[in-house]
């Protein structure tokens, strides 16, 4: 697989030291590309499907996102193992593998599936600064397009700061989602239970549609892209075992920092199935209403608060991933290199357009349902992504040694399998009404 003269992220490749010796340090030296991955697991549009879907449907759903959070981590061990096996990202090797007809067919599906995630952001970002500061929800989306300041900001003081401000912000969205879960006291049994798949879930469309969304909110086509390409930004050596070893860490990184991601979005279903679904209340499917319902459903003034403070969280975090994201997306397919504020402003405004509409003409509900679909197709631009990345990394071709034995290469390909089987199920319901 040939080389790009110039790879990913110039600005920050292999900036970060890796110490010579193993042990703590070497393993915190790795740490941090998986948590900046892991936020795309855990954005609004996770808000969205995890509420509607534990009010609607109780704990049931709780098994599609433990299985969405598995397919999460094998993916991204994957991507990882692409980037750091040829030192090109996906969108890359894409480039370099495929005809230009195909490769722009897959940019336009990575660039779609990018403004799906950032409208999600965007909505999300805008309703929580509605709910913590009664701010109208578009001026709060205009408001969010400032987040451009904040990463050029970042990107100036080296990679490192973009990471520790990721991470401790994904701390805060984690603590306050405990405190709700905590207050909600959910049936542990039931839980349990949630956790065992349901045939149900392919026989009732709309509980289909909710778990589509969930794994399109879970599983994130940008992220196949960006993992690809920050884990580049370790200055691991070059030979065979300074590669296997930085596969080995970044392995342990994005595993650990996914498991937290579960945390988050279990977090949000059992909170809906314990606090809604539980007294009734199954049709709890938007955020607002669940701001409103949680304070005196738990009988505690502060949960509201702290439910809006994590969304905001959530959302302004999602942001920074999402515009490293299209960077690397566009650089990779296009070789086409725009300045980071310029990249984040066009996907901003196409993002911002469609939710100004929505907002004006249908309010509040609008949103709900537009963070819904949002989410939907992101799952069905999945397999644009998931095919070419299971196809590179299974191949000695292209990747030598460091090519997926026989046994990872057939489970991935089964997984491609499934997200693929599960999109074609959900498009004869929604258009054909089998």
């Amino acid at each position: 697989m040939a080389k790009f003269r110039m790879p990913s992220l110039p600005e920050v490749h292999r900036t970060i030291a890796v110490p010579a010796r193993g042990g703590a340090r070497k393993m915190l030296a790795f740490a941090g590309p998986g948590y900046l991955v892991a936020v795309g697991y855990m954005d609004p549009g996770n808000w969205a499907t995890d509420l509607a879907g534990g009010s609607a449907f109780g704990y049931t759903l709780l098994s599609v996102i433990l299985m969405a959070n598995l397919t999460a981590i094998l993916l991204q061990t994957l991507s990882a193992r692409l980037g750091i096996a040829t030192g090109m990202d996906l969108a890359q090797a894409c480039r370099a593998s495929y005809s230009r007809p195909v490769s722009y067919g897959l940019w336009v599906m990575a660039e779609v599936a990018i403004c799906a995630c950032d409208l999600a952001e965007l909505l999300g970002s805008a309703v929580a600064l509605n709910l913590l500061f009664d701010i109208p929800l578009l001026w709060g989306m205009i408001l969010t397009m400032a987040d451009v300041l904040l990463i050029l900001y970042l990107q100036r003081h080296g990679f490192r700061s973009v990471e520790a401000l990721v991470i401790g912000i994904i701390a805060v969205v984690g603590l306050c989602l405990g405190y709700e879960v905590l207050m909600s006291r959910p049936d542990f049994a039931a839980m349990a239970k949630g956790l065992i798949p349901s045939p149900e879930i392919l026989t009732n469309t709309e509980m289909l549609y909710v778990a589509i969304g969930i794994l399109g909110a879970t599983v994130m086509p940008h992220n196949l892209y960006l993992h690809s390409a920050i884990v580049q930004t370790r200055s691991y050596a070059l030979d065979d075992a300074g590669k296997r070893e930085a596969i080995r860490y970044a392995t342990i990184d994005s595993t650990i920092a996914l498991s937290l991601a579960f945390f988050v979005n279990g977090a949000l279903l059992v909170m809906a199935a314990a606090t809604f679904h539980a007294h009734g209340q199954t049709e709890v499917a938007e955020i607002q209403e669940a701001y409103q319902l949680l304070a005196p459903a738990l009988g505690v003034g502060l949960a509201s608060t702290l439910f809006a403070v994590a969304l905001l969280a959530s959302g302004q975090n999602s942001t920074l991933t999402g515009t490293l994201a299209g960077q690397i997306v566009m650089e990779g397919f296009l070789n086409l290199r725009l300045a980071p504020w310029a990249r984040r402003l066009v996907t901003r405004l196409v993002a911002i357009v469609p939710a100004i509409i929505v907002t004006a003409l249908y309010g509040s509900s609008g949103v709900a349902a537009l963070l819904v679909l949002s989410q939907v197709i992101l799952s069905l631009q999945l397999p644009f992504a998931v095919v070419p990345l299971i196809q590179f990394t299974s191949s000695r071709s292209k990747m030598g040694s460091f090519a997926t034995g026989r046994g990872l290469a057939v489970l991935a390909w089964c997984v491609a399998a499934v997200i693929i089987a599960l999109n074609v199920k959900l498009l004869s319901d929604v258009f054909l009404g089998i």
